[in-house]
């Protein structure tokens, strides 16, 4: 049994997506976090260092995991037989490992910059403009349905998602691919089953 950290409309609600995709036993255990307004607060109950959402707990190992990229990879190495992540030694593993720390450490950073208003340090930081990140994602996804190919996979949940809440914004340049892309992602039924699972919350 694995329980979610969450908190509604935040990035935890990707995990109710994945883990409905794994078909792996959850509770979500709701929690609060400060909001950019000042309001709310962190929750005793929340095991995330900083008291931020998305956090896990593997019920059977007793083990906490954070960051989005960490979450994602445990689950598909801890339920394996659904498929949605390479595992060791197999075809393809290299490549969603790199997509998978890509989300971390470029394109989360990128978008925070663009958002922030506040130029990239070029030569001194792992992370590049928000148009040069997505040229990278926007040529994978030219060639192929997914980022790994023709298979959907748990990169697909953190980028699709990601880029289905930044649809209407100026963060996200305009592109038919992405936009085909967020289509592709969203009309799976997973993410459905999510929704109404955030939902009844």
């Amino acid at each position: 049994m694995i329980t979610l950290f969450h908190r509604p409309k935040t990035r935890s609600s990707r995990f109710i997506f994945l883990l409905e995709e794994l078909g792996a036993p959850y509770e979500l255990k709701e929690v609060t976090i400060r909001s950019s307004d000042g309001s709310g607060a962190i929750d005793p109950d929340n095991p995330h260092p900083h008291g931020k959402v998305p956090a896990i707990r593997d019920n059977d190992t007793g083990e906490i995991i954070y960051e989005s990229p960490a979450i994602a990879l445990y689950l598909t190495d801890k339920f394996p037989k659904a498929g949605l992540g390479p595992t060791v030694g197999q075809k393809g593993r290299g490549a969603y490992l790199s997509w998978l720390v890509y989300y971390g450490s470029v394109l989360e950073p990128a978008f925070i910059s663009k958002f922030l208003n506040t130029p990239v340090p070029r030569g001194t930081a792992g992370w590049v403009v928000v148009e040069e990140a997505m040229e990278h994602v926007i040529g994978a996804l030219s060639k192929t349905p997914y980022l790994l190919g023709d298979t959907f996979s748990a990169v697909d949940i953190l980028y699709g998602t990601t880029f289905a809440m930044f649809g209407q914004s100026p963060l996200l340049p305009k592109s038919p691919v992405i936009d085909g892309y967020i289509k592709r992602i969203v009309e799976r039924p997973a993410y459905a089953r999510a929704q109404a699972k955030e939902g009844a919350q």
